[in-house]
């Protein structure tokens, strides 16, 4: 068995925990149908009535599947999506969820990705994943430091944290595989200061210069940084001013995750932070785009209220 077989019946067996009988469809398209056909073998190889259907490839992250795969979706057991664009924060996922699915998401998983993340103890990452959003949720503010520069607070208040445990075993629930993080929905509006992404940013890949981004009252009002920066401000206009939200704070807790230029998997690398911009509709807040964008802070220092997390990216609880 190769290391994408491997991990392929890890996701279906381990973590969706697939049996027999049980119906699952995988939706990929074109780019990510070698992984999307190993989803399919696991899950036929655990006796599943499996079915694998392929789109042409979305646009943006966050761009909604066809209505007929949406409206499929809605009649299966699981779910698996490895494909070029998340569909993770769409209508289709969530209905879904809501008919009481079972939905991981892969959105652009590399082979190596594939190989390394997802070969990993998820009840070790689940542990910790539910330990910091525990700690999170309990929080009203939030800051993120860094030596780069960053310095931003926002409100948590009110705002339940969600582990991304990577065990999806109950009706309705989801994930990102690989998974491993804690995240939460900032209050809309409350967001104020800068941060500097110098890891990764979706729809980019790997930074050669730091994204430098100045949020104003919860939207990001000036982003400079070179060519990088450059083409997320043509990503966000594309979209236009919801896109900008601060939708998200994330803390990585993937002990087997690299930084690799593929967001999938370097958001969940243990010692990180990622902060969004664009919806977040799935984790409790109230801005709906077909948008949403990681950038992945490295060595963060991250506060709750007075409680240190991270400090220079060191994990402390």
């Amino acid at each position: 068995m190769t290391r994408i077989e491997k991990a392929a019946l890890i996701a279906l067996r381990d973590c969706m925990f697939a049996k027999e009988g049980e119906t699952a469809l995988i939706i990929t398209d074109e780019p990510q149908r070698e992984i999307g056909y190993a989803l399919f073998n696991a899950a036929s190889s655990l006796g599943c009535e499996a079915m694998i259907i392929e789109m042409l490839p979305r646009k943006a992250n966050g761009e909604e599947p066809p209505k007929q795969i949406a409206d499929l979706m809605k009649h299966f057991d699981v779910v698996l999506a490895p494909t070029s664009k998340s569909i993770s924060h769409t209508k289709a996922r969530r209905n879904a969820s809501k008919a009481g699915v079972r939905i991981a998401t892969l959105p652009g998983i590399w082979k190596e990705t594939m190989a390394r993340a997802l070969n990993a103890d998820y009840n070790r990452i689940a542990e910790l994943s539910h330990k910091i959003a525990a700690i999170v949720s309990k929080g009203k503010t939030a800051r993120i430091t860094t030596a780069l520069g960053t310095d931003i607070t926002m409100s948590i208040e009110g705002r339940d944290a969600l582990p991304d445990t990577g065990l999806v075993k109950e009706s309705g629930e989801f994930s990102n595989l690989p998974a491993g993080e804690a995240y939460i929905a900032p209050i809309e509006g409350t967001g104020n200061g800068v941060f500097i992404v110098d890891g990764s940013m979706a729809g980019i890949g790997m930074l050669k210069k730091p994204i430098r981004i100045t949020v104003e009252k919860g939207y990001a009002t000036d982003i400079t940084g070179g060519a990088a920066a450059v083409k997320l401000k043509m990503l966000l206009n594309a979209v236009g001013r919801k896109a900008r939200n601060l939708a998200e704070l994330g803390i990585g807790t993937n002990y087997k995750a690299k930084l690799c230029g593929s967001v999938l998997e370097d958001e969940k690398v243990l010692g990180t932070v990622h902060l969004a911009l664009g919806d977040n509709k799935s984790m409790g807040g109230n801005v709906s785009v077909e948008s949403h964008l990681d950038g992945i802070i490295l060595r963060p220092t991250l506060y709750i209220d007075d409680k240190i997390i991270l400090k220079n990216g060191k994990l402390i609880v």
